[in-house]
């Protein structure tokens, strides 16, 4: 089942302009909105959220938004640049998320995710983590996604949430409270519909197809059919003028596993054969088998480091054979180099003459294409003293920081995400507990080393002016270990609230 998504950018004429703008743009507490010629007539193109707050819309004349906002801010339209840079946008996006992106005029994009998402940790991270950096960059955004281009465009523009998930194979269900303008009619036709008392799709869903064609044309069904997902409706994939991809037509489609494995080979050679004139390597591959039946089936994976080492790459491509459905056949196959970065020849070591260092960078790309790229790290030490922040996540393949593992005191194997709360029995200020209950579970102690004190970081935030931690490690009558600290010193309030909490399990 194919899975779409649907970016609406509602103010994105006025992000655009803000962030173009620099220093000149204008205060973001002021309402600001855009202006064209419609006919003879200035009308209100685009508007931020401050000026839609006051009560403008998009095509009220300009002169009557004047007077409803007296201190509003009015430049005018530059469509060509809008689209544009609506155009970078979904170039970014897809550099970053899925093979098959477009723009889609003139507020938004549309992404083909079948089979991206577990790449980003499932539907509902991917989504909002690219409304997340959209919104850092000052770029307002609602997402949705559904079983077809139809369905996503109109929950992402009227279901009134940030993010939107129609589960797959919902069909109708999402859309029948909607209002018929969700579905891309001309406002001739919603106007019309409107006048013969339809409101919402489901109003128009319980009518016979036959009369309802014959009185407003087939447009309007055809939008319907698209919404549902019966009409298959492609999506023109944009592709940057200097992209590197190779392409292979077929006189006979195709549609058996081995015969597929067998030309991604040979268009992985021929991709690869370009990759080295350019002296590139590929970090993402984007594999688009287009079918008979005018959809489109694709397949991203991606690279640790810069590859262009022909067995490498189709052994990437064909382990993702069995997500391909090829219909009633495949009549073309696309392979693009989406993200390549510079890898110049180098000598390979022999062994006679010294070590090879272990490469494990194929072994990385394989598990980080099965689970997910940001599943895939490993751990490196941070300097700092707070245990919960001297760790951090780095990229499998990232160069060592520089920093070293403190060796002063242990360091338990597995330590918690968060502290959790004990109850214990101890006698203030200096003593480890005699016991403590933990997930329901009293343990009673047989060993303890500690005090060990660590302090607050005052410089990053106040409140830790004061604070104090007195960390211990206890062993239980089980002989199983653990690291438990008390907030605060004992005697003064001011350091902490004196609770205990258990922070780590040693091995």
């Amino acid at each position: 089942m194919a899975r779409v998504v649907s970016l609406f950018l509602p103010t994105w004429p006025t992000d655009r302009l803000r962030r173009t703008a620099g220093e000149a743009a204008p205060p973001p507490e002021s309402p600001l909105v855009l202006v064209g010629r419609e006919g003879r007539r200035r009308v209100v193109l685009a508007a931020d959220a401050t000026a839609f707050a006051a009560g403008l819309r998009i095509g009220m004349p300009a002169t009557k938004a004047q007077v409803l906002v007296p201190d509003l801010m009015i430049q005018d339209a530059n469509l060509a640049a809008d689209f544009e840079a609506l155009d970078r946008l979904a170039l970014w996006i897809l550099q970053r998320y899925a093979p098959i992106v477009a723009s889609d005029p003139p507020d938004g994009i549309v992404i083909d995710a079948t089979g991206a998402d577990h790449l980003h940790g499932g539907e509902k991270a991917m989504l909002a983590r690219l409304v997340e950096r959209l919104a850092a960059w000052g770029v307002a955004a609602r997402a949705a996604i559904a079983d077809s281009w139809g369905a996503a465009h109109a929950l992402a523009r009227y279901s009134g949430y940030t993010i939107t998930i129609a589960p797959s194979g919902s069909g109708a269900a999402p859309l029948i409270n909607l209002p018929l303008s969700a579905l891309r009619l001309p406002c001739d036709l919603v106007a019309g519909l409107r006048m013969l008392g339809f409101e919402r799709i489901a109003d128009v869903l319980s009518q016979p197809r036959a009369p309802m064609t014959l009185r407003f044309g087939p447009q309007l069904w055809r939008r319907i059919d698209q919404a549902l997902g019966h009409v298959a409706e492609p999506i023109d994939a944009l592709r940057p003028a200097d992209v590197i991809e190779v392409r292979r037509a077929f006189p006979e489609p195709i549609g058996a596993a081995e015969t597929i494995a067998r030309y991604v080979g040979k268009l992985v050679a021929k991709l690869c054969d370009l990759l080295e004139e350019r002296g590139l390597g590929a970090r993402r591959l984007d594999l688009i088998c287009h079918r008979v039946d005018t959809r489109a089936q694709a397949v991203r994976v991606g690279t640790a480091t810069p590859a262009r080492d022909i067995n490498r790459l189709t052994r990437l491509l064909t382990d993702k054979i069995e997500t391909i459905d090829p219909g009633f056949g495949i009549e073309m196959m696309t392979l693009t180099a989406t993200l390549a970065e510079p890898m110049p020849n180098k000598q390979v070591i022999s062994s006679l003459i010294e070590e090879t260092t272990p490469d494990v960078a194929d072994l990385i790309d394989t598990l980080s294409n099965r689970i997910g790229e940001r599943r895939l790290y490993r751990v490196a030490p941070v300097a700092s003293d707070v245990p919960e922040r001297s760790v951090a996540r780095i990229s499998a393949t990232a160069p060592e920081t520089g920093e070293a593992w403190p060796n002063s005191w242990p360091r338990p194997s597995r330590l918690l995400a968060h502290p959790e709360p004990i109850d214990t029995v101890a006698l203030l200020p200096d003593h480890p507990p005699v016991s403590f209950t933990w997930r329901g579970i009293r343990r009673r102690l047989k060993r303890a080393d500690g005090p060990e004190r660590v302090f607050g970081e005052w410089w990053k935030r106040d409140c830790e002016l004061a604070a104090v931690r007195d960390y211990f490690r206890v062993e239980d009558e089980a002989g199983e270990r653990y690291w438990i600290y008390r907030a605060g010193d004992g005697e003064d309030t001011a350091t902490g609230s004196h609770r205990w909490f258990l922070h780590g399990i040693f091995g």
